[in-house]
C-alpha cells in the first residue's frame, strides 16, 4: 500500500524549514517572461525588482536561455585548475569595456568586493615596502553597502548589517559621500585604498557626483592609493553605460561587478587595471565555482543581447521621459514624495514615510519594487523594459499615492 502524499503549501514549507533571515512577502513566484512575473495564484506583476538588479534581460530571454541550455549539455564545471574557453572570452570582453587589465571571476557581489579588499591589502603591503600590517586602511562611504562577508560588513557602516557580528575586521574608516574633504581628512600613512559605490544602492540610490569621483581619483594619485569602485548593482548597463563611472570619465584601478552580469545566473568578477594586476599571484586568492563554463556562457549571452539589441542606448533614451514623469509625482504628491534620484534604470523614489506600506500597496496593485535606505522605494526595471512598461510603473505608483491622500 502506497503511503499517502501530504501536500504542503510553499508558505508552510518555508515556515517549517527555511531560516528566517528574510522578511519575505506573502508571494510565491512561479513563472516569468520579460518584465512580467506570475505567482502561484495566477496573478501577474510588473517586476521592477529584477531580482534586485540581477535580471538585466528580464525573465527567460530566449538567447540567454538557449545559451545556458546549450552549455549545460556540453560542459558545466571544470575548476580553475584548468582553462575554459568561455572564461577566456568573457575576460576579453570585460577588459574591452573596462580598459587594459585583468579579470578574476567569482560567484557574487560579496565575493567580488572581498577580492577587492584583499587587493587593497596587497597594494598596501607593496606600498609599505613589503611590510605586512602597516598599510591596510580602506576609506569607504557612510551609508555604503558592500556585502555580508566579514570584510564586506566591515566596509558597510550600517547597524542592521553589523549588529550581532562584532568585532568587525579592522582597517575601515568612513567619509561622507560627495564630501571630498571628509575623505581627504582620513588619509594617513596606513591608507591603502578608497572604496565606494559609484551609485549607492541599498543606502538609498545615492550617486557619486562627477566632482567627487574626480577628486577621489586625484587623492589616490597623490597618495599612491587604489581607487576601487563597487559597481555590483549599478553596473552592466543599468545606467545607460556599461559602468556607471563612465558617465563622468573617471578611470578606477579596480572594479567589482556581479548581479546583472549573469542575467540571473550567479557570477561575480573584478577587473584590475595594469597598475595592480600583478598583485594576485598563485595561491593568494581562489574560488571553486568562479568562472565556470556555464556561468560564463550566461554572462556572454547577457553581453550579446546588450550589444545586439542596443539596450544601453535604449536605457539612455527611455529613461529621460520616465524620470520626468516620476519627478512630477513630487509636485503632485508633496506630502508623500520627497524626491527622485538615480540614473538610467536605477531610480530611487524618496518618500516622507517609511516605504514598507507603499511597497506592499504597490505589490497589491501589480508592481514589484524593493525598498532601500532613507525611506526610498527602488525601481530597477530590466534593461529590456519598454516605454509602455515604464509608463505603467508610474501610473501604478501614482494610483497608490492617490489612494493614500
Amino acid at each position: 500500500m502506497q503511503p499517502s502524499i501530504v501536500r504542503t503549501s510553499t508558505a508552510d514549507l518555508y515556515d517549517a524549514h527555511v531560516l528566517k533571515n528574510y522578511a519575505r512577502a506573502a508571494l510565491t513566484l512561479v513563472r516569468g517572461r520579460g518584465s512580467l512575473v506570475w505567482d502561484d495564484q495566477g496573478r501577474q506583476f510588473l517586476d521592477f525588482t529584477s531580482g534586485i538588479a540581477v535580471n538585466a534581460l528580464g525573465h527567460c530571454h530566449p538567447h540567454w536561455v538557449a545559451a545556458i541550455q546549450r552549455q549545460a549539455g556540453e560542459l558545466i564545471h571544470t575548476s580553475n585548475l584548468f582553462r575554459n574557453s568561455n572564461q577566456a572570452e568573457l575576460a576579453r570582453r570585460l577588459v574591452g569595456y573596462a580598459g587594459p587589465g585583468r579579470v578574476f571571476f567569482c560567484n557574487s557581489g560579496a565575493e567580488a568586493n572581498e577580492a577587492l579588499l584583499k587587493l587593497a591589502r596587497l597594494h598596501g603591503m607593496r606600498k609599505a615596502g613589503g611590510e605586512e600590517g602597516k598599510c591596510y586602511q580602506v576609506i569607504c562611504a557612510k551609508q555604503a553597502f558592500h556585502g555580508r562577508t566579514f570584510g564586506g560588513m566591515s566596509a558597510t557602516p550600517q547597524e542592521k548589517i553589523q549588529k550581532g557580528f562584532r568585532p568587525m575586521t579592522p582597517g575601515f574608516v568612513f567619509g561622507e559621500l560627495n564630501n571630498l574633504a571628509s575623505f581627504e581628512a582620513l588619509i594617513d600613512e596606513s591608507t591603502a585604498a578608497i572604496f565606494v559605490e559609484t551609485i549607492q544602492g541599498e543606502g538609498g540610490v545615492n550617486p557619486c557626483t562627477s566632482d567627487f569621483l574626480h577628486g577621489l581619483r586625484r587623492l589616490c594619485d597623490q597618495h599612491n592609493l587604489l581607487l576601487m569602485l563597487d559597481e555590483v548593482q549599478c553596473g552592466i548597463g543599468r545606467t545607460g553605460s556599461f559602468y556607471a563611472f563612465e558617465h563622468v570619465g573617471v578611470r578606477p584601478d579596480a572594479i567589482g561587478m556581479a548581479k546583472g552580469l549573469g542575467g540571473g545566473f550567479p557570477i561575480g568578477a573584478i577587473w584590475v587595471g595594469e597598475r595592480a594586476a600583478d598583485l594576485f599571484q598563485p595561491g593568494s586568492h581562489g574560488t571553486t565555482f568562479g568562472g565556470t563554463p556555464l556561468a560564463c556562457a550566461a554572462a556572454l549571452a547577457v553581453l550579446d543581447v546588450l550589444e545586439r539589441e542596443r539596450l544601453m542606448e535604449n536605457v539612455r533614451l527611455n529613461s529621460v521621459r520616465w524620470h520626468a514623469d516620476l519627478r512630477q509625482l513630487v509636485a503632485d504628491f508633496p506630502k508623500q514624495v520627497v524626491g527622485v534620484r538615480g540614473q538610467g534604470y536605477m531610480v530611487g523614489v524618496q518618500m516622507v514615510a517609511e516605504p514598507p506600506a507603499y511597497v506592499a500597496a504597490l505589490r497589491e496593485a501589480g508592481l514589484l519594487a524593493p525598498p532601500a535606505g532613507g525611506n526610498v522605494i527602488r525601481l530597477l526595471p530590466p534593461l529590456t523594459a519598454t516605454v509602455a512598461e515604464l509608463e505603467q510603473s508610474v501610473n501604478l505608483l501614482r494610483g497608490v499615492l492617490a489612494s493614500r491622500t
